[in-house]
């Protein structure tokens, strides 16, 4: 298959259609014919960002509530106009944004796309299900109390992002979601929802112009002009000496890890040089060099991998392993001697190349399916690649070289300044 052929094959400005609607929402829309269905995927800047601190979660409570009710249906016409369709739709939230996405067959995509509307514009939060959806939410957060990954992952995240946005759970924590009320869900809404800051992306059987007179009709009235504007997060000061913190949790039979540094934002000139090298390090094959070493020739884990997430303003880059606790400080100083060898030799050329092939031979399989489309397309918008990013993505990977790598390494990694958290039995401790 030739390389003009794979171009075309995949989204790019040839088929994106991109418009922004008279009240600032961006619509981006791609036809696929060969699927009877429609997916729609977006964001608004509607995120955890605005929590006030002693109500950590609002975001997140507010964004799952949005279907439970509003002016024009109850929550069970709603969910049975859904389910009879055999349609979906649901809301999230993260730090930056709430999230929104649905499925249908495209004959009931005028009625997604006004349910979608009803549910963001007209929510009233009815006490009933307001005090259900508080008692789950105060359920989920007691089982992930006793999650030792979930634990272990929430300590890294308020050592390394100590105060900040990025350190704080989304879904809050038991004394922040107990503290909301109705009204607070309320005044989140009409604060910080609007059409402003919105991005929707439809793949499916549809053309582009029924897409966007469609939500021009169900939208185009929305309006927001007390709109909350987002303010710049706090600078992320680098690590000065390593953290250590273990969570006791008694009666559990393993201790999870999670340990690392910052990591590069996704805009960062050597982001694709650190998930290259990560891909190395501890995703490739059996996880990497890291799950070879710690997981498969010492045998002191279950599992272990490594990862490095990019967001608009920081990242990070963890190792993850879940260990017999017996072996917890075995494998951590295992896990620190890969480290510095990452950090102070180049990646071999050939496990480059094996990791090249596999991000560019990927890419396609990404994009097979709508679902996987839409959310493909959304995150170029949403981090300002370029339409063309797809098309230039093979040669931008292919240009990363061991050299590139290294430095990204000692730009991020250094086994002196970690954070180091754990959750399992033991004597908790924290120095």
């Amino acid at each position: 298959m030739s390389a003009t052929l794979v171009n075309t094959s995949i989204p790019g400005p040839h088929d994106i259609h991109r418009k922004v609607l008279s009240n600032g929402i961006t619509l981006l829309v791609r036809s696929n014919f060969n699927s009877a269905s429609v997916v729609i995927s977006g964001i608004l800047g509607a995120g955890s960002q605005f929590d006030p601190h002693e109500k950590l979660g609002l975001a997140h409570f507010t964004s799952v509530s949005l279907m439970r009710g509003t002016k024009n249906a109850d929550f069970q016409a709603i969910f049975e106009r859904l389910e009879s369709a055999g349609a979906s739709l649901g809301f999230g939230a993260s730090v930056h944004n709430t999230s929104l996405g649905g499925r249908a067959l495209v004959e009931d995509m005028p009625m997604l796309i006004s349910t979608m509307a009803d549910s963001l514009l007209n929510p009233i939060f009815p006490e009933l299900y307001f005090d259900r959806l508080k008692q789950q939410l105060l359920t989920g957060l007691a089982i992930r109390a006793q999650d030792t990954s979930e634990r272990a992952s929430l300590a890294f995240d308020t050592l390394l992002f100590p105060n900040h946005p990025y350190g704080f759970p989304e879904d809050g924590y038991t004394e922040t979601i107990s503290a909301i009320s109705r009204q607070d869900l309320i005044d989140f809404h009409a604060k910080h929802f609007g059409p402003d800051n919105m991005v929707v992306v439809v793949v499916g059987a549809v053309k582009p112009d029924d897409v966007f007179s469609l939500f021009e009709n169900e939208f185009g009235v929305w309006k927001n002009p007390g709109l909350a504007t987002a303010k710049p997060f706090a600078a992320i000061n680098p690590l000065q000496r390593t953290l250590r913190e273990h969570i006791s949790l008694s009666g559990k039979s393993q201790t999870d890890i999670v340990m690392g540094t910052l990591g590069p934002k996704r805009s960062a000139p050597e982001y694709l040089a650190a998930s290259l090298g990560n891909n190395i390090l501890g995703q490739f094959g059996m996880m990497g060099r890291i799950g070879d070493v710690v997981r498969e020739k010492a045998g002191l884990a279950y599992y272990a991998s490594t990862s490095v997430s990019s967001w608009i303003e920081g990242g990070s880059w963890e190792v993850a392993a879940g260990v017999n606790p017996a072996n917890t400080d075995k494998a951590i100083q295992l896990i620190i001697q890969e480290l510095e060898k990452f950090r102070s030799e180049p990646v071999l050329q050939s496990e480059l190349d094996d990791s090249q092939a596999n991000y560019i031979g990927r890419l396609p399989l990404s994009l097979e399916s709508n679902s996987g489309v839409a959310n493909s397309i959304l995150n170029l918008e949403r981090f300002n690649l370029g339409l063309d990013y797809f098309q230039r993505y093979p040669d931008l990977v292919r240009e990363v070289t061991t050299d590139q790598i290294l430095k990204a390494a000692q730009k991020y990694i250094d086994p002196e300044r970690l954070v180091i958290a754990s959750a399992g039995p033991g004597k908790g401790k924290k120095k």
